[in-house]
């Protein structure tokens, strides 16, 4: 068995098109059915049912393909682990966040982290909680920076500042000129929250259930800005933080003065997983940068 037949497998397994995997891996149609068919032989099982020119992965395969990719990310690892010791200050973070720390919080940090390290590069990811913790646990992030402590026991979660979070009204709403707002004021207004699962819904709800309110949900979405742009079209009303990048134009936001209305962001790594030098340092540094601030604002 040779190295590249498991890379050739893993793409082919992926991708279960002869054609497109050849593309992606650069060779020819022939020589990757050729590999596979070796690699098959070499087992002592077939890993792909053929119909015609049509392939799918069958049951040994998909066994099998669990554990090529841990073969293949432990080299992986163990190849940035030795290039790192050699050069300490060099190599890659893959970098995960939410969309709303996208426009000011990270572009600060990684810059202010590139005048110590000018020769790391960054794989940056934004997507929402969820995301960002399955990527983590299966190796494709070191760090990402989301909302509230995981429940996921094998992963790691420092928390790092608070947000407040606000009421969004239509500007023409009755309420849009209040300076602050209790949530039992607004129990019968509806509300555009984020869809179930996401890491400010579960916020959200958390808050509507200490206070014992039942909001009527009317639209649900992943992304804020199209939350925001629901709100502003007259559709409900919703709980956000004031991010930069949101459009406020035809927004109103009000404080919400009971309950207390916020979310913590933190960082997280996988437990036990190795993290290069300067994956360790950045993480090191985005711990200190955002404490040192708590104590100042204090």
């Amino acid at each position: 068995m040779e190295w590249e037949q498991l890379e050739y497998f893993q793409t082919l397994a992926r991708m279960q098109h002869v054609t497109k995997a050849a593309q992606a891996l650069s060779i020819t149609q022939p020589a990757l059915s050729r590999s596979i068919v070796r690699l098959e032989d070499s087992i002592g099982v077939p890993l792909f049912d053929r119909q015609g020119r049509s392939l799918k992965l069958n049951k040994y395969g998909a066994l099998f393909l669990n554990r090529v990719d841990t073969i293949i990310r432990e080299y992986k690892e163990g190849r940035e682990e030795l290039q790192s010791l050699v050069q300490p200050d060099q190599g890659e973070v893959s970098f995960g966040f939410l969309h709303t720390l996208g426009t000011a919080v990270v572009p600060h940090v990684i810059g202010a982290f590139q005048e110590d390290y000018p020769k790391v590069q960054f794989q940056l990811r934004q997507n929402h909680s969820n995301w960002l913790l399955q990527h983590v646990i299966n190796g494709k992030l070191d760090l990402c920076l989301l909302a509230s402590p995981t429940t996921e026991t094998q992963l790691q979660w420092t928390p790092l500042w608070e947000e407040e979070l606000f009421l969004f009204l239509p500007n023409k709403h009755k309420f849009a000129s209040r300076d602050s707002i209790t949530l039992d004021e607004i129990t019968e207004e509806p509300f555009v929250l984020m869809k179930e699962g996401f890491a400010l819904r579960m916020t959200t709800d958390h808050i509507f259930e200490q206070v014992q309110i039942r909001p009527r949900i009317m639209f649900e979405g992943e992304e804020m800005n199209t939350i925001a742009g629901f709100v502003a079209a007259g559709l409900g009303l919703s709980i956000l933080p004031d991010f930069q990048g949101m459009d406020q134009a035809n927004l109103a936001k009000v404080r919400i003065s009971w309950p207390i209305c916020k979310r913590t962001i933190g960082i997280s790594w996988m437990e036990g997983k190795y993290l290069s030098p300067v994956a360790e340092a950045f993480k090191q540094y985005i711990i200190n940068h955002f404490h040192q601030a708590g104590r100042d604002n204090k």
